[in-house]
């Protein structure tokens, strides 16, 4: 009988151990989920706010610059696009979704860098007090973006090793329906340093 209660003690040990191991897993899961949820959020908020500038920094050079209209009009169309488009963290697991938001996003930053040669030709433009502080916050805003993106990516490779990391694979996919984040790909043509020329 004692042998009984011994074996029935340490089967009922390894089941608590056990029980304890997955709901530890899932409860570090969801933490990484929310904090990868939260770094999204933060890209977004920095996108919001850089197209919050535009419709200034467009007004403020096409008083200077209105022979200069293609490239405005570019730079307003690729800030609608970019704001038409939204990804929620529950959508963040379509790389689809992501990549062509990010493809919005590189449009308006590819945009913005041909304002930006184009403002060179302007020297009043470029001395203009309320010029320089819009400029001072794009690039304030573009460093934000820069560093928002660079958290996103490190929780996203974070999350997705645990979740790929076994025995944590096993427990997220026999008690949740976690799957791999999509992270941040750089189009080829921003992989290129660009070319200013006067």
């Amino acid at each position: 009988m004692k042998k009984y209660i011994i074996e029935i003690v340490v089967v009922l040990l390894l089941l608590i151990g056990a029980t304890m191991y997955v709901v530890n897993t899932i409860n570090g899961l969801i933490v990484l989920d929310e904090q990868v949820a939260g770094s999204w959020a933060q890209v977004v908020n920095q996108y919001k706010r850089r197209t919050d500038l535009v419709p200034n920094l467009v007004a403020t050079v096409r008083g200077y610059a209105t022979h200069e209209s293609d490239t405005l009009t570019a730079v307003i169309e690729a800030r609608s696009k970019a704001t038409q488009m939204s990804v929620s963290p529950d959508m963040l697991t379509n790389p689809k979704a992501v990549q062509s938001f990010i493809d919005n996003q590189s449009a308006l930053s590819s945009a913005l860098s041909r304002l930006m040669v184009v403002v060179e030709k302007y020297p009043d433009l470029k001395a203009n007090q309320n010029f320089m502080a819009l400029q001072s916050q794009l690039e304030g805003t573009e460093n934000r973006i820069t560093v928002a993106r660079s958290d996103y990516i490190n929780k996203v490779q974070e999350f997705n090793i645990k979740i790929r990391r076994f025995p944590t694979s096993m427990v997220a996919s026999m008690f949740t329906d976690m799957e791999r984040k999509a992270t941040f790909d750089i189009p080829q043509e921003e992989q290129k340093a660009p070319v200013v020329s006067f």
